[in-house]
């Protein structure tokens, strides 16, 4: 598919221009698309002319860019979540931009990286919190009345779990690792529903908006406790509201794995490539 189109595609189909989103530090300016210094968003690094095959990741890491090397990846496109690699433990610079000598390697192999952070929170049917619900058995009922960046990226749903424990339970073992759960509210879950927003939902205006809609679990990725969280931990427990935490990468991959049938759907063959979740989120 000629990359043009599909960039075209992409921008109309996750509605882009209704979206605003800024990256700070991202790359080298000379590998970088002009348009992505202006919104921060869609094609990233500019580099086929056709796309033979299309790879999906949470972040352009170091371990994701070695699995498309490995694959003598070319003519591709490389669809991430973040323009850049989060790792809490690098505080207080926690994300890294590609390297100079990777953003090289990826020109020479022809291949091209598209970036859908905002368009990818909102919600909807390849959207990070609605697929990660998806992903636990949870109902989506309606949206979390909470905005960033011009879109609503979370959820309410419905759950036949009874308990924040038991929903703890559930949580890691569909992530296939340990989860965190910070029991600052009732055992029970209140009235069959939960809130959910993957990725780094651990601020102080989401727990009032969860709270103020009467719920007492939250769902989310980043959970840590340390000085920068302490609001954050401090309000849910003041306001009864247990968080539960999955990692910022295991939170999000859901997304990033269902557009592997978005691309499909194109006649495009669609690989995810999977990383190592930072624990240290929780």
């Amino acid at each position: 598919m000629n990359s043009e189109d599909l960039y075209r595609k992409l921008d109309a189909d996750f509605r882009l221009s209704e979206c605003r989103d800024e990256w700070e530090d991202y790359g080298e300016a000379r590998f970088v698309a002009p348009q992505f210094h202006e919104r921060f968003m869609g094609v990233f690094l500019d580099n086929a002319r056709e796309i033979n095959r299309v790879y999906t990741a949470v972040f352009p890491s170091p371990p994701v860019l070695e699995k498309l090397y490995a694959a003598d990846a070319s003519d591709a496109l490389l669809l991430t979540h973040h323009a850049m690699t989060w790792d809490i433990r690098l505080a207080p610079t926690v994300f890294g931009a590609i390297s100079s000598d990777d953003m090289e390697m990826l020109r020479r192999r022809r291949i091209a990286v598209y970036v859908l952070h905002v368009p990818l929170d909102r919600n909807g049917p390849y959207s990070t919190s609605v697929t990660l619900a998806s992903a636990l058995g949870l109902e989506v009922a309606e949206d979390l009345d909470f905005e960033y960046c011009g879109v609503k990226p979370g959820v309410i749903c419905k759950t036949s779990v009874k308990t924040v424990a038991e929903l703890s339970a559930r949580f890691s073992e569909v992530l296939g690792h340990r989860t965190s759960m910070y029991p600052y509210g009732e055992a029970a879950i209140r009235d069959g529903l939960v809130a959910v927003v993957a990725g780094g939902g651990n601020e102080p205006e989401v727990i009032q908006c969860v709270a103020d809609r009467g719920l007492n679990a939250y769902l989310t990725g980043i959970t840590v406790l340390n000085d920068v969280s302490r609001p954050a931990h401090d309000l849910a427990a003041g306001l009864g509201l247990s968080l539960l935490g999955g990692t910022h990468y295991s939170t999000e991959k859901f997304a990033c794995l269902a557009m592997c049938l978005y691309f499909q759907e194109l006649g495009l063959e669609a690989e995810f490539l999977d990383d190592v979740p930072v624990m240290e989120d929780l």
